[in-house]
């Protein structure tokens, strides 16, 4: 599976459990499609669920005059997962994962969540790189 589909399938694993509650496994089963369950998609998933907290208050830090609460959880499910790329994988540089972030908001985002994930990543990209 390529990363994008990995990336993509994640954000709907995640949006099953966010939204109904499902357990993370299951909504890998789920999107899997009877597939076997691809190991990038199974690390971003399950690496945000045991990361979670640490990921959901890095995104609240970096949110001006919006409240987490209040994000849409397509977007909020797409900056977790790239939150977790961000902090986590090692051999994909940020830009790279801006820009796939950018590129599933617009396939599953309405029209202004590829400049607000845009917005939100790179601030956390920068003080990532200023640690």
């Amino acid at each position: 599976m390529k990363r994008r589909t990995a990336r993509e399938k994640a954000l709907q694993a995640l949006f099953q459990v966010d939204m109904a509650g499902i357990d993370p496994k299951e909504a890998l089963v789920n999107v899997s499609e009877g597939q076997d369950v691809d190991a990038y998609l199974e690390e971003i998933v399950m690496g945000f669920i045991r990361e979670q907290e640490s990921i959901d208050e890095l995104i609240k830090k970096h949110l001006e005059r919006w409240s987490f609460d209040r994000l849409a959880k397509v977007d909020r499910n797409i900056l977790r997962t790239a939150v977790y790329e961000l902090l986590y994988v090692e051999d994909t540089p940020n830009k790279v994962v801006i820009n796939e972030a950018i590129e599933v908001a617009k396939t599953f985002g309405d029209d202004t969540s590829r400049k607000f994930i845009n917005g939100i990543l790179s601030k956390i990209s920068q003080d990532l790189i200023e640690e």
